[in-house]
């Protein structure tokens, strides 16, 4: 997955943007040096024992990029197309997300290369668990707090957990975050990647002078993110017009009901059999005449090939990386105001944060107090960032990782090298 049909490498375009930032900053080239590299990167054979009595050797990788500011944070993710350039790059994104939002965490991330839509129940738990076994040295509410990625849930969080847990001797809640409530999660934590993506929009058509009721809205994605994204903003006035998951997408320039397209993907399994719109592909619904793009799906998906036909005049990334540095520049050269990855969906470590506090001091918090310490820290970040990219004249990408470098190279000067 880090390899990409543009032939970019996420890696590869992770260190480049550091080495530029590096330059910009005039970073100490030591600090450089150790924010060019992954402090560990752990890669582990997982054997299962299937249903059918075979046994499988699935591999997984944890990756902690620098924790000068705190513990590792970051999720896991379940795809068949996990490498570990791809995780040594969202473990570094990780990094600058957590310091943008200003979080005292460091950068980390997780992933088992499976299907996990072609294992059973059964077949997940033991790959999820004989994977947290392998995990338990670099684990711990102080070490490394995983959290759900694309293919996990709050369930593989419980069963990470719960393994945890059973090596300790205690439950230990505050070991993951993303749990369900009955076991230590935090309200708000569902669809708080979508809710901070909706307040850093929101902050952004404020200092664009622009009104929500008259914005037209295209999703890729009918995830965790894409989904609650698409309800928040029917519910705000916007217009949907269209929306896609990974088989395809679908369109109605009059507009579409997410709740209702929902309903259509849990019964037909895909977006695309909504009656009440045409169906187009991922790639058409990128190009679709629009006023705001939310890329809510995988890395990548906005590339030098495509971006030129990008015609939405404001793009919030919900996913991680979904545009390319060539994309990057054409997006730039077309005026486009793009809220970055780092910023637009550092909604989901935020809550995580405030579930990681709640769980450590075993208080918990409503969900209003939640969803309002979240807009009240989304709605700074982007005014930071948004003051930054004015003041110095550059894209709101490049101020967030202004910020987000500057931050960590503070840290990691302060603290110096050990021993």
């Amino acid at each position: 997955m880090a390899e990409k049909t543009d032939g970019v490498n996420l890696w590869q375009a992770v260190v480049e943007q550091l080495d530029h930032l590096a330059s910009l900053l005039q970073l100490d080239p030591g600090v450089h040096a150790i924010l060019r590299e992954p402090k560990r990167a752990l890669e582990v054979s997982i054997p299962v024992k299937m249903d059918d009595g075979s046994l499988k050797i699935f591999k997984g990788f944890r990756v902690h990029h620098n924790l000068n500011r705190g513990p590792g944070k970051g999720g896991i993710r379940y795809h068949p197309e996990v490498t570990l350039d791809e995780i040594k790059a969202l473990a570094a994104l990780m990094t600058w997300k957590c310091a943008v939002v200003d979080l005292p965490y460091g950068g980390a991330k997780g992933g088992v290369i499976c299907d996990p839509k072609k294992l059973s129940p059964k077949e997940l738990e033991g790959l999820t668990r004989r994977y947290t076994s392998e995990l338990i040295p670099l684990l711990g509410p102080e070490r490394d707090i995983p959290a759900p990625d694309v293919g996990t849930n709050s369930q593989v969080m419980a069963w990470i957990m719960d393994t945890f847990s059973m090596d300790k001797g205690y439950s230990v809640p505050s070991v993951v975050t993303g749990k369900p409530l009955s076991i230590g999660g935090s309200q708000g934590r569902e669809g708080a990647t979508a809710r901070g993506c909706v307040f850093s929009l929101l902050e952004a058509l404020k200092v664009l002078g622009q009104s929500p009721e008259s914005q037209s809205v295209v999703i890729q994605g009918f995830g965790n993110v894409g989904r609650h994204v698409a309800l928040d903003l029917y519910e705000r006035g916007f217009q949907i017009i269209g929306i896609s998951d990974s088989q395809g997408g679908i369109y109605n320039p009059q507009g579409l009901n997410p709740q209702e397209l929902y309903e259509c993907k849990l019964k037909t399994g895909s977006v695309v059999h909504f009656p009440q719109g045409e169906r187009i592909t991922n790639q058409e619904l990128l190009e679709l005449e629009c006023d705001i793009l939310v890329p809510a799906a995988l890395e990548h998906q906005i590339t030098g090939a495509n971006a030129s036909q990008i015609k939405a005049q404001l793009i919030v990334e919900g996913a991680n990386g979904p545009t390319t540095p060539e994309a990057d520049q054409i997006l730039e050269e077309k005026g486009i105001f793009v809220i970055p990855d780092i910023l637009a969906n550092a909604g989901g470590v935020v809550v995580s944060y405030f579930e990681w506090v709640q769980g450590l001091q075993a208080y918990f918090w409503s969900y209003e107090e939640v969803d309002q310490k979240l807009e009240r820290l989304m709605r700074k970040a982007f005014l930071d960032v948004y003051e930054l990219a004015q003041k110095k004249k550059v894209s709101m990408r490049l101020a967030a990782h202004m910020i987000a470098v500057s931050r960590v190279a503070e840290a990691t000067r302060l603290r110096g090298i050990y021993p």
